[in-house]
């Protein structure tokens, strides 16, 4: 599969500000919002009614290409502005972290989106380790070692899985503190925290 970074990606109708825009008070999060188990979403503003003063745009939960371009088409025909064509997205919310462009194409929001319901907030820091390249990110989790209290438990369990025998006497005199030091240098591993737990991986 061909590697995508997962970067401002503009769609073929689009032209970025060519000016600096009025300043305009973001979207009410709390007026659109709704009770909602995936609350992935973007919202999605016209750049027309933007360019005018006006704030015009829809919240759209992030499930397919077809069903946000149709969300969208029917926004822009609700412009104040008639015959708008351009649309930015404004806000987001639910990427666990994961920046979303203003000018990321749907079919990237999409794919991010699926990403992010699979591997949550984990999925969101390695993501934005690899610079947001999304092949990257997937790739990472097929050298995942777990989740560990610390670095000094992944550590342990590592030194009781190379099958050696410590005598149970020496066994508290192991300095686990100084092998997890050891491992963070060695550069052979990359870690995440993600509430309270250290998620590792092996960077081959």
């Amino acid at each position: 599969m061909e590697t995508r970074p997962m970067t401002f990606c503009q769609a073929e109708s689009q032209t970025p500000f060519d000016h600096e825009p009025p300043r305009l008070p973001p979207p009410n999060r709390e007026t659109a919002r709704t009770p909602d188990p995936d609350p992935i979403r973007i919202y999605v503003a016209c750049l027309a009614a933007y360019n005018n003063g006006h704030l015009h745009g829809e919240w759209i939960k992030v499930t397919d290409e077809a069903s946000i371009w149709e969300a969208v088409q029917a926004m822009l025909f609700r412009s104040p502005i008639e015959e708008a064509e351009e649309w930015a997205i404004y806000d987001y919310e639910g990427f666990e972290g994961a920046e979303v462009g203003e000018y990321f194409s749907f079919e990237n929001v999409v794919e991010l989106a699926d990403f992010i319901r699979e591997r949550g907030a984990l999925g969101a820091q390695v993501l934005n380790y690899y610079g947001g390249n999304i092949e990257d990110a997937k790739a990472r989790f097929d050298e995942y070692a777990g989740e560990y209290d610390s670095l000094e438990a992944y550590a342990e369990e590592l030194t009781e899985q190379s099958g050696e025998t410590i005598p149970e006497r020496l066994a508290p005199y192991i300095n686990y503190k100084a092998m997890a030091h050891d491992y963070e240098q060695s550069g052979d591993f990359l870690t995440f925290e993600v509430s309270g737990s250290i998620h590792i991986f092996w960077a081959h």
